[in-house]
């Protein structure tokens, strides 16, 4: 009995020394190692994006948000059969590599993704499938709710929460607010929860943008240009409107677009902000500043006559036609008939330095700094590059690049009579109540132009749409001041003759401007081409709509007469329709009155043209012989 009790005891000590030999050696030798075996098994710190702040437009209206979705991770080890997994998963949500998915689910690792920001139909077609070792995460993604809209300004927003264009990107630091990091621990059934104490840190939203831009006046201007685009059979669009009292965009559009939500399903040629990233020839648009520096040099008035000598002049050798026979023409009539020959008269009048300051006081040249990321400066090449035929060239557009905000800026100047505001997009930043204006004081850069010479400018422009080329642009009841004109595409070697790219730039109502706008179309098909054809219409519905919207009533004036009209009939709310844009002034057609057709064929480079003369062209010719495509 003794021998045996001391076997039971001797037995018992020895187990009882191996159970303790074992738990020492696990819990105090490798109880690192079983340490983090275990948290890795029972928990996972990951980073969580916080909701971005909302971008708002002008009437408070939301144009980009933050919404909560699930994002769908895996662990691994607990998959049974990783490439069935892998292909029911792929057949439920779009983009899913299956055959790197099955990888993925295949590994040794603790924690995988499998899909980021589902939408909510997605998501739950995925929880459907209950398979084990596949769990979710709630994470915010962008949302565009008006899709389309100002697509181009907004831009977009990637998977990991960072903005990749627009908006989004150059106020990605304020908008994006700061990651949360949390931790995730899984209970007894394998489930998941978010731990509050286990967590580092809080969300912490971003800032909200508040837009001078309204997703009305947006939304016209987006449907207008994209009618004509596909009426015209053109290619491609743009259009920019700002107010000229504050610099404030109203709308900015390139047709076709593209919509936010889904990128990626569209060619990044529908990404770019053609209004700001493009630079192109202005072509006619462009005699408005020429007629600002020579009215505004004294040495032109409005009633001053030039001889056009019947479509034709020589300049240093090289002889400009017209596009039609003129005599002789007042600088009013110059300006309203798109007259080369008069415009390069009234440029010869004045030095080239006052020609160039007058470039560069406008702004061309260089970036007007808005608040949009890749807007490009333009071209205008220094003085000392200029021969004795450039200043004929720059007056009427060629041998110059601008960008459509350019001149939206520059017309903004003379609208406003004589300050040239930074344009820009976002009001008012911050969260909550606590706003702070992006400029409490009007953005002033310079003053280009007297008060004077802009009155006297605005009433010649006035008379561009009332009896010149600009006629398709007027609106029943207000008085709308502008400028036509038409370019050339640029190809290798010169200029295409049967592809051209009609602008209008003008401003309403013309006594006290609300509205500066610049419509383009590139490459209409048909006959019908020229600025006052394709582009003046779209300004003009666009216009008629925006002032009523704005509130500013029509009024009577005794200038502004349409067909069916009598002097001192009273305009109402209900307007008659706008002369359709069948209905141009005298000869315009293939070569018409202000058609702004002028040269037959293409300068070899802006600084030195030569060669025979051809029609205005949106090309431009760079340092390095490289040409910019127009948008």
């Amino acid at each position: 009995m003794k021998r045996r009790l001391l076997f039971v005891v001797a037995g018992g000590a020895i187990w009882v020394a191996l159970i303790g030999a074992r738990l020492y050696q696990l819990q105090v030798v490798r109880y690192d190692h079983y340490a983090g075996k275990a948290e890795r098994q029972q928990q996972r710190v990951v980073t969580l994006d916080p909701p971005r702040g909302t971008i708002y437009d002008a009437q408070g209206r939301e144009l980009a948000v933050s919404v909560q979705v699930d994002s769908a991770y895996a662990v691994p080890p607990e998959i049974e059969d990783p490439a069935a997994a892998a292909q029911a998963i792929a057949g439920i949500v779009p983009g899913l590599d299956v055959k790197k998915l099955t990888r993925q689910l295949a590994s040794d690792r603790e924690f995988v993704w499998v899909a980021r920001k589902l939408d909510p139909p997605v998501a739950a077609a995925v929880r459907r499938l209950d398979l084990e070792g596949l769990y979710f995460l709630p994470e915010s993604k962008r949302y565009y709710p008006m899709r389309e809209l100002a697509s181009q300004i907004l831009g977009y927003v990637g998977t990991d929460n960072h903005g990749l264009a627009g908006l989004e990107l150059l106020y990605d630091e304020q908008v994006a607010g700061k990651p949360v990091i949390r931790t995730v621990l899984r209970d007894a059934r394998r489930g998941t929860v978010v731990s509050p104490e286990l967590s580092f840190a809080d969300p912490e939203p971003g800032a909200d943008l508040h837009l001078t831009l309204d997703a009305a006046v947006q939304h016209v201007v987006e449907r207008e240009l994209a009618r004509a685009v596909e009426e015209r059979g053109a290619s491609r669009g743009i259009a920019v409107f700002l107010d000229p009292r504050t610099g404030g965009v109203l709308a900015m559009a390139s047709y076709p677009g593209f919509d936010p939500n889904e990128f990626g399903k569209y060619p990044s040629s529908r990404w770019r902000n053609r209004a700001i990233g493009d630079v192109y020839e202005p072509g006619s648009t462009f005699k408005v500043i020429t007629a600002a520096a020579a009215l505004g040099s004294g040495l032109v008035r409005a009633e001053d006559e030039f001889d056009c000598e019947m479509g034709g002049v020589v300049v240093y050798g090289k002889l400009i036609r017209d596009h039609k026979p003129f005599g002789r023409l007042t600088f009013a009539e110059v300006l309203a008939k798109s007259s080369n020959v008069g415009v390069i008269k009234a440029a010869l009048l004045m030095g080239d330095e006052r020609l160039y300051s007058a470039v560069r006081g406008f702004g061309f040249g260089e970036p007007t700094g808005i608040d949009l990321p890749g807007e490009s400066g333009g071209i205008v090449h220094p003085l000392e590059r200029w021969n004795n035929r450039a200043k004929a060239y720059v007056s009427f557009g060629q041998g110059i690049s601008v960008t459509p905000l350019q001149l939206a800026r520059a017309i903004a100047a003379i609208a406003n009579e004589g300050s040239l505001l930074k344009p820009h997009v976002v009001a008012a930043m911050g969260r909550g109540g606590s706003l702070v204006p992006t400029y409490p004081e009007l953005p002033v850069t310079g003053r280009p132009i007297s008060p004077q010479t802009a009155r006297e400018l605005k009433r010649l422009l006035e008379g561009v749409v009332m009896t010149g080329t600009g006629k398709a642009a007027g609106v029943p009841g207000y008085r709308v001041a502008g400028k036509t004109g038409t370019a050339q595409i640029p190809v290798a070697g010169g200029y295409h003759r049967s592809h051209y790219l009609p602008s209008f730039v003008g401003f309403a109502p013309a006594d006290r401007p609300a509205i500066v706008g610049v419509v383009a179309i590139a490459e209409p098909k048909g006959f019908a081409y020229h600025g006052g054809q394709v582009a003046a219409p779209v300004f003009g519905a666009v216009a008629r709509q925006v002032l009523l919207y704005l509130g500013i009533r029509p009024q009577r004036d005794p200038l502004v007469l349409w067909p069916g009209e009598t002097p001192g009939q009273v305009v109402t709310a209900s307007l008659p329709p706008a002369p359709p844009s069948g209905d141009h002034d005298e000869g315009d057609t293939l070569v018409q009155e202000g058609s702004d057709i002028l040269l037959r064929d293409p300068p070899p480079g802006p600084a030195a043209p030569s060669g025979t003369s051809q029609p205005e062209s949106d090309h431009t010719s760079p340092e390095g012989g490289r040409s910019h495509a127009p948008f």
